[in-house]
């Protein structure tokens, strides 16, 4: 048996002072003042132990694409930033994850590659929902529709009959939705008149109405099929708002944020340029304050890096229109985001661990992660906490990232992911195993 013995560290759950016990990858004791255990010993006094973050939003893109971020590079990156487990989105691999060969073609390579647990969402979309029910047996997590144009021929939209009977079988199949929910005729619309190639007339393409007008039609097709849906990067209250009545009538649904809009807004996004292109985009400084009100609410249930990275050529030149809109960010977002929230609340471990780590994995049914409890996988991120240090070095295939302009108040010290150190006394090492394939479970 293998034990490992955690000692002196803060349970980011509770904030008491206890010991972890390590046994063959799992948590097998949490308590102060540990004895009569033998193994090897971590001494993790002046460090916060969250559960290893759970993040249910990134785009590592293999196949097709590895060369704009990997499924080798992309969970080091998130294993450097805390992160145990990933759930990859169903582009901008190439082939798309539309069916269950290339669903099944996505895990050989991420459990040949990853150093993190992962699950994979499947793609919902026109002309391929007949392609549900097979890819629920393959063990996709759950399915992801485009309410507008995604940027790829390969991934088209979906309409309101095609993401209704997309959200029946969905339901059918047990498994959530998850919309990018933006309308596209609200998109076109605000898009005439502007001549510019601006970041900013960018921005003015895409309003809050098209978001708004999007997640309500979402909630009410949720509504009538009686699917789980997740709203993914909500970007403004208003749309949070629209999810809250959702929730209230009883419909099934929740709301992802993302660190960059909390951390940036508009004008500080013009000022770093392409790399802060996204969509929908960084909002206004009195949205970005709206948005932090509405998580200490309890508006927002679960934070995901949305990691969209892309080669250097495709982040530079000066049409706006014509550049990425993806922001790098599964290393460092969280991490970013985690100082900043306990600089406003100090006592807010808990909460900030239920965002990032517990609620995704609970939503998702990832069994055994998202937790510091006994039985559970020994998912485990100690962070340091203090004064504003350097942005950790960036582990992603392109280096190049938003939060570079930040310097954040938290640092990761050691990572476990079942019990295997991916990051040890700060640096990056590299387990004896790869990542599991996580399947949801009942």
């Amino acid at each position: 048996m293998n034990t490992l013995i955690i000692r002196n560290g803060l349970i980011a759950e509770s904030m008491e002072r206890a010991d972890i016990v390590v046994e063959d990858g799992c948590i097998a004791q949490i308590a102060p003042g540990v004895s009569g255990v033998v193994g090897e010993e971590i001494d993790a006094t002046g460090l916060v132990i969250f559960p290893g973050f759970v993040d249910a939003h990134v785009h590592f893109n293999e196949p097709g694409r590895g060369h704009w971020e990997g499924l080798e590079t992309g969970p080091r990156a998130l294993g450097a930033g805390g992160g145990t487990v990933f759930c990859d989105m169903p582009l901008n691999s190439d082939p798309p994850v539309l069916d269950a060969e290339s669903l099944q073609t996505k895990r050989r390579i991420a459990e040949e590659k990853s150093v993190a647990d992962f699950a994979l969402w499947g793609g919902l979309c026109p002309g391929h929902l007949d392609q549900i029910p097979r890819m629920a047996e393959a063990g996709a997590m759950g399915f992801k529709a485009f309410m507008c144009p995604s940027g790829l021929d390969e991934f088209p939209h979906s309409d309101a009959a095609t993401l209704r009977e997309g959200m029946r079988l969905a339901r059918v199949a047990g498994l959530p939705v998850a919309v990018h929910a933006e309308d596209a005729a609200v998109v076109e619309a605000a898009s005439v008149g502007i001549s510019g190639r601006s970041l900013r007339d960018f921005f003015a393409t895409r309003p809050k109405a098209a978001e708004v007008s999007a997640i309500r039609l979402a909630c009410e097709l949720a509504g009538e099929t009686g699917v789980a849906l997740q709203v993914v990067h909500v970007t403004c209250r208003e749309g949070l708002e629209v999810i809250a009545a959702a929730k209230k009538a009883g419909v099934d649904v929740t709301a992802e944020t993302c660190p960059h809009y909390l951390m940036f807004d508009a004008e500080s996004a013009i000022s770093i340029g392409a790399l802060a292109k996204c969509a929908p985009p960084i909002r206004s400084r009195e949205d970005v304050a709206a948005l932090w009100a509405s998580l200490d609410e309890g508006f927002i249930d679960t934070i995901g890096s949305d990691h969209s990275p892309a080669p250097p050529d495709m982040k530079t030149g000066d049409d706006f229109f014509a550049i990425w809109g993806g922001i790098a960010g599964c290393q460092h977002g969280a991490l970013a985001f985690l100082g900043e929230y306990i600089r406003r609340h100090p006592d807010g471990f808990a909460k900030a661990a239920s965002w990032l780590a517990a609620r995704p994995a609970e939503r998702f049914r990832l069994s055994g992660k998202g937790r510091l409890q006994a039985g559970f996988d020994a998912d485990l991120a100690m962070v340091a906490f203090g004064d504003e240090r350097e942005p950790a070095p960036a582990f992603y295939r392109h280096p190049a990232h938003p939060y570079q302009h930040i310097r954040p108040r938290c640092a990761v010290r050691h990572v476990l992911r079942r019990g295997e150190f991916l990051v040890r006394d700060a640096s990056l090492v590299a387990p004896a195993s790869r990542g599991k394939f996580l399947h949801p479970t009942n």
